[in-house]
């Protein structure tokens, strides 16, 4: 997987952050609750509107191009035409957390020079040609950009078991306040992309992970489970001096 990124700062700091992943001979699925207008069993003359979970493959780059503003399906994955051993596709989940304001507005003639933020997510087909979403050049000529994002989605091609490429933004804003200071404050302030397993494995993977050690209340300073307590009689272990704690004595002073 390859990586790239873009960042914009304005005053008050508005920061964007693009990120690529090339995916081989997948497709592109999205997941969601939709509400269903079905019969109830025990009163089949009577209706009502139940949640039911709705999976669909995309199969256009121009559908597969979902912008900042829309509803956007709560799940979407990268997968492939391999099944799990429940039968589900093995697949990886795009899971985006951005407060990325409004994008400039399209009608503007230098907005297509970062055209790569209208869309929360893009998938298209990978091209050698289409390896960037920008370019440093585009800077000093935005009406006539060097590299226009837009047009790998305008082509519009078949997204079905073929090589792909996930172009992911998130952003946040951050309005400087008397808070800030003396450090500018991190929480809240954040927005990313987690790429997780999702029916990729046939189980929690981690328990294959080496078993934790247990030993009861008295047996801490045991060497035989507790190496931490034997540091001193290692070769090669640092010298550590003795750890007291006696809370906030001397540390915190209130004066009238």
């Amino acid at each position: 997987m390859d990586g790239d990124a873009v960042i914009l700062e304005e005053t008050p700091i508005r920061r964007e952050m693009f990120h690529q992943w090339i995916c081989v001979k997948n497709m592109f699925l999205t997941k969601d609750m939709e509400y269903v207008n079905v019969s109830l069993p025990w009163m089949p003359d009577r209706f009502a509107m139940v949640p039911q979970l709705v999976e669909k493959q995309v199969k256009t780059e121009k559908e597969a191009a979902l912008r900042h503003g829309t509803k956007t399906p709560r799940y979407l994955h990268i997968a492939s035409n391999t099944n799990n051993r429940w039968g589900h596709n093995r697949s990886y989940r795009l899971q985006v957390y951005s407060f990325a304001g409004d994008h400039l507005p399209e009608s503007e003639p230098e907005e297509r020079s970062m055209s790569w933020a209208r869309y929360k997510v893009a998938i298209t087909k990978q091209k050698d040609l289409e390896r960037t979403s920008s370019s440093l050049y585009n800077q000093n000529g935005m009406w006539t950009p060097a590299v226009d994002f837009s047009k790998y989605v305008e082509d519009n091609e078949n997204i079905e078991n073929e090589d792909l490429v996930a172009w992911v933004t998130a952003g946040f804003l951050h309005i400087p306040h008397a808070e800030d200071i003396p450090n500018t404050v991190t929480v809240g302030n954040g927005g990313g992309v987690l790429l997780r397993p999702h029916n990729y494995f046939n189980e929690d993977p981690s328990i294959h992970s080496a078993d934790s050690v247990f030993f009861s209340p008295g047996a801490e300073n045991s060497c035989d489970n507790n190496r931490m307590a034997c540091l001193a009689q290692e070769t090669c272990s640092p010298v550590l001096e003795p750890f007291t704690f006696h809370g906030f004595e001397g540390v915190m002073k209130f004066e009238d």
